[in-house]
């Protein structure tokens, strides 16, 4: 019988324990999206955990949503990655990359040439993004063009093999939070005809095309997906007309791949595992069907996370804001410790404070 604790091997990955740091977006790249050293300082601090996903990083210029966040397409980004890495490792960490591209949840201030931001559709969200003005709406976006999307796959190649370069783990392909691969995803969002629109079939190849060049890149047991079959991310974005019977398909088609994990966001993102308006969805169904391990995520506390793990609900348990304000969260979890408070006034822009202040026991 497995315990949170207990080591354990994702694909290629060797993990100290099943505890998962989620990845966070928190605003504070330097010029260029480069990582810094606060970040790295940052993510050293939190390398108990058994597995450190990094916060969401823009595969292109034409992947950003928001102000100061992280990318993976230029060599001095590669390179202050490093610095991030190796801060890592020399803790005795593992860590891997979250490979994003947001579509139609941007701003054309935060895109070249002030372009209008690219997805499966040109309808507007309603969502908010973070811009040198503060939380202002997003821009309306552009449908892309068939012929657009071979190039869009071969950003997350390219994205994928800087990560290891920048001496990533692995990565993690982010389909989930209504951001580019979801909105391709869902019918209520993606209007097209063509390959990549209508059928369940049509909708997912992007998802499926992008995983085929990421896994045969870097290879299968490096590499994650995370899914949010009922996140509406904030009310931005309206759920699949079929939720179950769409990701039953996208799990289906993702298993004989062999990727280290699946990272499954049970619920609302943010919010209850069990949203009172959405439609019933049978995790289970869907964890029986991908042969590799099984993450979870969406407030887990540590009895929950403990009874996950034994009961066999899931392989590792994913923590968000916990690993923001408590730097040794792994510690905590096994010694029954209360947790720091979050400063959500201090999540999102800034330095030090909020960032990489909180205390550890030790402290």
């Amino acid at each position: 019988m497995s315990t949170l604790f207990d080591p354990i091997k994702i694909g290629d990955i060797e993990l100290a324990n099943r505890i998962v740091m989620a990845p966070l977006t928190r605003n504070r790249a330097s010029a260029g999206n480069c990582a810094n050293e606060l970040m790295a300082e940052y993510y050293a601090q939190r390398a108990t955990a058994g597995l450190i996903i990094a916060e969401a990083c823009q595969i292109s210029p034409m992947a950003q949503g928001y102000l100061d966040t992280p990318g993976i397409y230029s060599p001095e980004q590669v390179a202050a990655w490093k610095k991030v890495t190796d801060a890592v490792h020399a803790a005795g960490g593992k860590i891997v990359l979250q490979l994003w591209h947001v579509g139609r949840i941007s701003h054309s201030s935060l895109l070249p040439d002030g372009a209008a931001p690219v997805s499966s559709t040109a309808q507007q969200s309603p969502a908010m993004t973070y811009t040198a003005a503060g939380f202002v709406p997003v821009s309306a976006p552009r449908a892309l063009r068939d012929d657009e999307i071979p190039a869009l796959i071969e950003d997350y190649r390219r994205a994928a093999r800087n990560a290891i370069a920048a001496g990533f783990d692995g990565v993690e392909v982010h389909a989930a939070n209504t951001y580019l691969i979801e909105q391709f995803l869902r019918d209520t969002i993606n209007d097209r005809t063509g390959p990549y629109g209508g059928s369940i079939a049509n909708r997912a190849r992007l998802l499926l095309d992008v995983l085929q060049v990421v896994t045969a890149e870097i290879g299968a047991g490096r590499v994650g997906v995370r899914l949010s079959p009922l996140t509406t991310f904030g009310n931005t974005a309206p759920l699949d007309s079929n939720p179950q019977a769409l990701y039953d398909y996208v799990v289906e088609q993702i298993a004989p791949l062999g990727l280290a994990y699946l990272h499954m966001i049970e619920g609302e993102t943010g919010g209850t595992r069990h949203p009172e308006n959405a439609p019933p969805f049978d995790y289970a169904a869907v964890q029986r069907a991908f042969p590799g391990a099984w993450m979870v995520n969406n407030g887990y506390g540590r009895d929950a996370a403990k009874a996950a793990i034994v009961e066999g609900h899931a392989d590792l348990i994913a923590f968000g804001k916990g690993f923001i304000s408590t730097p040794d969260l792994v510690r905590r979890l096994r010694e029954g410790a209360l947790w720091n408070e979050l400063r959500v006034d201090k999540l999102y822009g800034g330095g030090a404070e909020g960032y990489t202040d909180y205390p550890t026991l030790a402290d």
